[in-house]
């Protein structure tokens, strides 16, 4: 759901495009300064038209005045690599095990590959794409994960879990990124770090994010996803939540509305609300110019998260 008030009538209709423009000035008033976290898995980068389009969006508000991070996972490509290179994935309650051949394939997919297809799509829109790794800058300070006792799904029964070259964030140190973004520069960060004695760590991207958007103090955190958003039915597009308090988010996974991925997804918007990020946004990364339409409308395409309820718009002229 987007938010904010479109502006008053003063005419008797006109060009749809006029509507749609007049529509989203406001927001454009409204966004202009403000600092937004885009977090991406891979799947979308590996979308060449959905990359696209998210990247024609991040222009957009690029050049009303925003200032935009970017931050990226590779799950997808990394596995498809490990699979050309012989290297079995393993995966642990979805959470990749990074032994060292595997951790040799996420520097090259996720520093390498994903990072330059990112920072390569954004500036074919002209904008000064930096690419960033949480090593970058002391950015993400991390530990490794140490070994723990897991369930397994099949027998039940506890083991000892090695997550191998797996960090977990300590610490973050945005201050790289801010002097890149008040001098006019976009920063795509991928998801590593680090730990004390340089020992590089494969992080979860939507935990880097999280931390991220709430040391920049973002006004928004963007999660771009494969799905609309919350739906209450997954068979059902129409059931889409648009708007969502904290408490009413965690109800819904608590209901086993919200379950499997959009857990972690959920999640994570809902604890950078509860840290100080005013709204936090699930969206369809694959839907063309999903970003737009829930930032500059009053209708909005996703869900959004808040800490109150937001008062409804009235519908644009």
């Amino acid at each position: 759901m987007s938010e904010g008030a479109p502006l008053p009538d003063d005419d008797n209709g006109g060009d749809m495009d006029v509507g749609i423009l007049r529509q989203a000035l406001p927001y454009m008033r409204e966004h202009r300064g403000r600092t937004m976290v885009v977090k991406l898995g891979g799947h979308l980068v590996k979308d060449r038209v959905a990359l696209e389009h998210i990247a024609a969006d991040i222009a957009l508000l690029d050049h009303i005045g925003a200032h935009v991070c970017v931050v990226h996972g590779g799950g997808p490509q990394a596995t498809e690599l490990q699979e050309r290179l012989g290297v079995e994935p393993q995966f642990i309650e979805g959470r990749r095990i990074t032994d060292d051949a595997t951790l040799e394939v996420v520097k090259m997919v996720f520093a390498g590959k994903i990072n330059l297809e990112m920072t390569g799509a954004l500036r074919g829109h002209g904008l000064r794409a930096v690419g960033l790794t949480g090593l970058s800058g002391g950015l993400i300070q991390a530990r490794r994960r140490e070994v723990r006792q897991m369930q397994d799904p099949v027998t039940g029964a506890s083991r000892a879990v090695d997550f191998g070259h797996v960090g977990d964030i300590r610490g973050v140190d945005t201050s790289l990124v801010r002097v890149l973004m008040e001098n006019g520069f976009l920063p795509v960060v991928a998801s590593l770090g680090a730990d004390d004695r340089g020992n590089i760590l494969n992080i979860n991207a939507d935990s880097v994010a999280l931390e991220m958007a709430i040391d920049l103090r973002a006004d928004k955190f963007l999660n771009m996803t494969q799905v609309p958003g919350i739906l209450r039915d997954l068979e059902d597009p129409g059931s889409l939540v648009t708007d969502l308090t904290v408490e009413q988010a965690e109800a819904l996974v608590a209901e086993g509305v919200v379950r499997g991925g959009m857990i972690p997804k959920v999640k994570s918007c809902v604890d950078a609300v509860r840290r100080g990020v005013p709204r936090a946004h699930i969206l369809n990364g694959l839907e063309a110019h999903a970003i737009l339409l829930e930032l500059f409308t009053v209708k909005g395409t996703g869900t959004m998260i808040t800490a109150a309820p937001v008062p409804p718009a009235a519908p644009a002229p």
